[in-house]
This record gives structure tokens, C-alpha cells and sequence, in this order.
């Protein structure tokens, strides 16, 4: 494999959410660039599973698409040291209302390696306990219930268009609704 080699990396703005730097990057034929860089501390996120096996999925507005976007609960580390499942369980009960003491580890993405490292650990959550929405100050969620097959077919018909969602809901279908007799 060809070596790059990182010279430098200048940040040009720190943000409340992701950090941005300017790097300066050795390529293999000799060349030097510059390359953007988005430096995000990580997130987690949950699929919470109802005891009559449907999804909770959150609704809420998203300033970057300036519309509402449904998606499964999910929010950012309180520091990079901050352990995914510890994350995952917070946001279950701050977005939706409920918690569990049974998440399972589901799959891990990077949402966009060609400039940012966020890293997403996605959870189940079965055996839900009501509890109450803490919602932080500029969240306003509305929580909805789907089976996975009308979440597919959001899916399928563009209606759902975020990635952690999409990996999250086909995975699960894959693993927990798809065996094969």
C-alpha cells in the first residue's frame, strides 16, 4: 500500500459540535495537499424496540435540511472518552421517554470518511421502561411507532434519507426479522 504521510493540522474553526482543521497531507507520488478535516468526538444512537416489535423513531427539525427528518434516537458523546452504550441509553430516555436495561450492541458507522471521523455506535433497546423526555432546549421530538416493514418502505420510497437510520433499521430487519426457516 502507498504511504501518505500527515505534515500538518491547523485548526481553522472549533464549533460546539465538530471541529474544523485544514490539513497538509505527503502523497505517495511526492505531491503536498491540503485537505479538509471535520473532527467530530463521536455520537451514539438506539433502536428502541416496543414488546409488540415495532420502532420508536423520533421526529424532529433539522436546521442543515431545514425540514423534519424521522429518525431512530440519537445524539453525541459528552466527550470522546464516553462509552457508546452509556450514550445510546441516555438519548432513549431523553428523546423518547423511555429506558432500558437491555441494549445490544447493533453495528458501528462512520457517517462521511472521505473528511470527518464521526463514529456512531448503534444499539437495540428491548424491554422498555416509561419514564419521562428530557429534552434539551432547542429539541422539540415527537416520538412515532412503525413496523419495520412501513420504516422499509419510508426507506424505499426516499422518504427516510438518514444514513444512521437506514443502517440501523435495515440491520436490524437483517438480524432480528429475517431468519431463515
Amino acid at each position: 500500500m502507498e504511504k501518505f504521510k500527515r505534515l500538518n493540522r491547523e485548526l481553522v474553526y472549533k464549533g460546539s459540535i465538530i471541529d474544523f482543521y485544514k490539513d497538509t497531507v505527503l502523497v505517495p507520488n511526492g505531491n503536498v495537499v491540503k485537505w479538509d478535516f471535520i473532527g467530530h468526538n463521536g455520537a451514539a444512537a438506539v433502536v428502541p424496540v416496543t414488546d409488540d416489535g415495532k420502532i420508536l423513531m423520533v421526529r424532529q427539525y433539522r436546521n442543515a435540511l431545514d425540514r423534519y427528518t424521522l429518525e431512530i434516537p440519537a445524539g453525541g458523546l459528552n466527550g470522546a472518552d464516553e462509552p457508546g452504550k452509556t450514550a445510546a441509553a441516555r438519548e432513549l430516555e431523553e428523546e423518547t421517554g423511555y429506558r432500558s436495561e437491555n441494549l445490544e450492541w447493533l453495528i458501528t458507522i462512520r457517517t462521511t470518511v472521505a473528511f470527518c471521523n464521526e463514529k456512531i455506535d448503534i444499539y437495540v433497546a428491548r424491554n422498555l421502561i416509561p419514564s419521562h423526555q428530557h429534552l434539551d432546549e432547542d429539541e422539540y421530538i415527537n416520538v412515532e411507532a412503525y413496523t419495520v416493514d412501513e420504516l422499509c418502505e419510508k426507506i424505499y420510497a426516499g422518504e427516510m434519507e438518514d444514513s444512521k437510520t437506514i443502517a440501523a433499521i435495515m440491520c436490524y430487519k437483517d438480524k432480528y426479522c429475517s431468519k431463515k426457516q
